[in-house]
């Protein structure tokens, strides 16, 4: 099992779980090779709004993130994620989204608190989960994710985030509750789409990204379902959004078919050869 029972009734009492050293330093170069590749791809966007935007001012962003790289689309198939997410959210578990933030150094500027049910509209926000995962080392003075504990119940009022081009935000009675996870690069921490969550600027001099990723079960399917947003065409691969397909790429249960079924290849066998690729860009570009 990925995660402990004492870590699933963290995650059920507190509505988030911190997993320290959940992916090894393989799959750690893999994710700096394959964010170096993006960067070179100039495929982020600043979402970060105002007269510094640009400037003194960076919040940059990938969402959808899989579509723009085969490594992160095959990522949901590595087996720690496949036995973690479904200890949370129940079979059969599949991906709804997938994001990257990258906060460059000294001008990386934060997200502001807010939920994800704000987006997601589910009735019940334990039925899923998102797992943030640190590429680099993730501390409080390099604005790693905080976390309100024990207040997902209730979805806060939301609003347009003027910081931003197109987020919202909320803004929670108990920030003074806040909670920094501080995470060594490999490290991962779950929450749920209720639990009030943000980050703050990149006061140091190297950079630091995260990438997210979000699950439900086939049980669990919104009014109008992320799955289903996405191009024709993905990296040589066959996207799942096919018709009368109402999820993404199945990770877990009966179901699973080791992205057979969504992408027409085996993605296990992708994820290890591209884990395997980008560990030498990460090794060409890191020195």
């Amino acid at each position: 099992m990925a995660l402990s029972q004492e870590q699933v009734s963290h995650f059920c009492r507190e509505g988030y779980v911190a997993v320290p050293n959940l992916f090894g330093a393989a799959e750690v170069a893999a994710l700096r090779g394959g964010l170096a590749e993006l960067k070179e791809g100039g495929v982020f966007t600043n979402v970060a709004k105002g007269s510094d935007a640009g400037t003194t001012k960076q919040n940059l962003q990938i969402c959808p993130l899989s579509y723009h790289h085969r490594f992160f689309a095959a990522f949901v198939f590595h087996p720690r994620v496949r036995e973690a997410v479904p200890q949370l959210v129940g079979d059969p578990a599949y991906k709804m989204l997938d994001q990257i933030f990258l906060k460059p150094p000294r001008v990386g500027a934060g997200t502001n608190w807010h939920q994800d049910n704000a987006y997601f509209d589910f009735a019940d926000p334990m039925v899923g989960t998102a797992m943030w995962i640190a590429i680099h080392d993730a501390t409080v003075a390099n604005g790693t994710i905080r976390f309100i504990p024990r207040a997902f119940d209730c979805l806060m009022p939301h609003r347009h985030d003027p910081e931003s081009d197109h987020h919202t935000r909320c803004h929670p009675p108990d920030e003074d509750k806040a909670v920094p996870v501080e995470l060594e690069a490999g490290g991962a921490v779950f929450f749920c789409f209720g639990t009030p969550h943000s980050t703050t600027a990149n006061n140091t001099d190297r950079e630091r990204a995260g990438v997210a990723y979000h699950f439900t079960t086939v049980h669990n399917q919104r009014r109008e379902l992320l799955a289903l947003h996405q191009p024709t065409q993905h990296q040589h691969l066959k996207t799942y959004g096919e018709a009368g397909k109402a999820h993404g790429p199945i990770i877990s249960g009966s179901e699973y078919s080791a992205g057979a079924r969504e992408y027409d290849c085996d993605m296990e066998a992708v994820l290890a050869s591209e884990t395997e690729r980008l560990a030498v860009v990460d090794a060409r570009v890191s020195h």
